[in-house]
C-alpha cells in the first residue's frame, strides 16, 4: 500500500506552501481590513443617520414667515415721548400689513441732535426708517443719507420731499446700508427723513402718512 503523502496548497505570490507563521499573519491582515472595513461602514451609515434626521427636523418643525422681534407699538411710544419733545411727534397712520420693530428717541453721539425715530416693517418685508429730528444741522441730515446726493424732488400731499436715490451706486458712494433710498423734507422746527431698503412706492406710503403732521408744523412756524 502506497503511504499517504500530505499536500500543501501553493501560494502563487511565493511559489511554494505558506509556513504556519505566515498564514497566521495573512489571516491576522485579513481581520485587521475586515475590522477597519466595518468601522468605516458604520461611520458612513452614522453620517447617513445624522443628515436624515436634520433634514427631517428642517421639513417638518414649522417656521415663522414674519419677524421673531415682537411688534413695537409705536403711537404709544410716541405718546410717553412727547412731553420731552418741543414738536408734535410724527406717529404714520399705515395700512393693514405694516408692522414696527423700534420706536425711540435719540441723540446723535457727534453733535447732539434729538431726533424721534420709527423702525418699521413693509409687507413686503423690507426695512423703512423714519426720522424726525429737532434743529437738524447739514452734516447731520448728510449722515442720514449716507452722503448721498439729491437726485429730485416729489410732491405728496401737498409736502414737497427731496429725493436721494442710493441704489446701483447712484450716491457714489460705496456703502449706504439701509438708505438706499431716502426722502427728506423740512418743516417748523423739524427735519424728516423717510429711508429704507423698501421699495419707493412703500417708502412713500409712509412719507405720505405723516404729511399731516408736516403740514401742521409748517404753518406753525409761520
Amino acid at each position: 500500500m502506497a503511504r499517504a503523502k500530505s499536500e500543501q496548497t501553493i501560494v502563487a505570490e511565493l511559489g511554494r506552501p505558506e509556513t504556519p507563521d505566515e498564514t497566521a499573519a495573512r489571516k491576522a491582515e485579513a481581520s485587521r481590513l475586515y475590522r477597519d472595513r466595518k468601522t468605516l461602514f458604520n461611520l458612513l451609515y452614522a453620517l447617513l443617520a445624522s443628515v436624515a434626521l436634520v433634514a427631517a427636523i428642517v421639513l417638518l418643525v414649522p417656521r415663522s414667515e414674519g419677524s421673531l422681534i415682537d411688534p413695537v407699538d409705536y403711537a404709544t411710544v410716541a405718546e410717553s415721548a412727547q412731553a420731552s419733545m418741543p414738536v408734535p411727534l410724527a406717529v404714520p397712520d399705515l395700512p393693514e400689513g405694516w408692522t414696527s420693530n423700534a420706536a425711540e428717541i435719540r441723540t446723535a453721539p457727534s453733535d447732539g441732535v434729538i431726533s424721534w425715530y420709527i423702525g418699521l416693517i413693509s409687507p413686503e418685508q423690507e426695512y423703512v426708517g423714519l426720522t424726525q429730528a429737532v434743529e437738524a444741522n447739514p452734516s447731520w441730515l448728510a449722515d442720514q443719507v449716507a452722503g448721498g446726493l439729491a437726485s429730485g424732488v416729489v410732491d405728496l400731499d401737498g409736502v414737497e420731499w427731496t429725493v436721494y436715490d442710493n441704489r446701483s451706486g447712484g450716491s457714489g458712494q460705496d456703502e449706504v446700508g439701509n438708505v438706499e433710498y431716502a426722502l427728506t423734507t423740512e418743516s417748523g422746527e423739524s427735519t424728516f427723513v423717510v429711508f429704507g431698503t423698501a421699495e419707493p412706492e412703500e417708502i412713500e406710503v409712509v412719507a405720505t402718512s405723516i404729511a399731516g403732521t408736516v403740514l401742521e408744523q409748517g404753518e406753525g412756524a409761520e
